[in-house]
């Protein structure tokens, strides 16, 4: 009897597909809301797995902590506001009618009051490029498309820290293996042509092909299905 495919494995679940999230440092949210002011102090900064770029450990005026984006040019000791009425400087955070055409912004609400959900990862930065009457406001996204977003989602000033992490080589597979491991990801990927004839549908043979047609059916049994499924159309292209 063969062994499961990774596609079946996955459906499984297991340590291997499953992302250590009990060691992620914390679910990062903007501390405060569009229209009331919220003040804090950098206490610390912090790695955290999940992350390409460190968090901000900030201790707000009412006592609490909480954990935000780091922004390049901030450091401990730094204040930093959240809300209507904040300065526009790094690290504060504003509602987007705001904050001036022709400023760098991060962390971006898609909808108002969702804690945050774009440009996030390490180097990330998008431009405010202009206003409308309906209350809108276009950001060039990091991709380069304009992006309109309503008056009140809050974004960060400045830029993520952590850019250009990625610029640096892995040198060795240990490094990678570990940075693979941070998250839900299946590494190495191994080609199913170089498997056993056991392991995977296009193993085995005398030299490394499929061996049988790649293309499947939408309703073939999870053992089989790999390749490409549900083609819709197969063959070389007429030019």
């Amino acid at each position: 009897m063969g062994h499961r495919i990774q596609t079946q494995n996955r459906g499984k679940g297991g340590s291997s597909y499953r992302a250590p999230s009990h060691q992620y440092r914390a679910a990062v949210h903007h501390a405060g809301t569009p229209d009331r002011l919220t003040k804090g102090t950098i206490l610390a900064f912090e790695h955290d797995p999940a992350r390409n770029g460190p968090v901000a450990l900030v201790g707000l005026s009412d006592g609490s902590k909480t954990y935000t984006l780091a922004v390049e040019g901030t450091g401990v000791g730094e204040t930093l506001s959240w809300g209507k009425g904040a300065d526009v400087k790094n690290g504060n955070t504003l509602p987007l009618r705001e904050i001036p055409v022709g400023i760098m912004v991060c962390n971006l609400e898609n909808r108002p009051s969702d804690g945050g959900k774009l440009v996030r990862a390490g180097g990330g930065q998008a431009l405010v490029m202009g206003k409308s009457e309906e209350d809108r406001v276009g950001v060039r996204m990091p991709s380069g498309k304009l992006k309109w977003f309503h008056g009140d989602c809050m974004a960060t000033v400045g830029i993520v820290a952590g850019g250009g992490r990625g610029e640096k080589p892995f040198v060795k597979a240990g490094k990678k293996f570990h940075k693979m491991k941070s998250s839900a990801s299946k590494w190495p990927i191994v080609r199913g042509v170089a498997m056993n004839v056991i392991d995977h549908p296009f193993g085995g043979g005398a030299h490394q092909h499929a061996g049988r047609p790649k293309t499947v059916s939408r309703g073939t049994s999870p053992g089989r299905k790999v390749g490409l499924i549900a083609a819709r159309r197969t063959g070389r292209l007429k030019k």
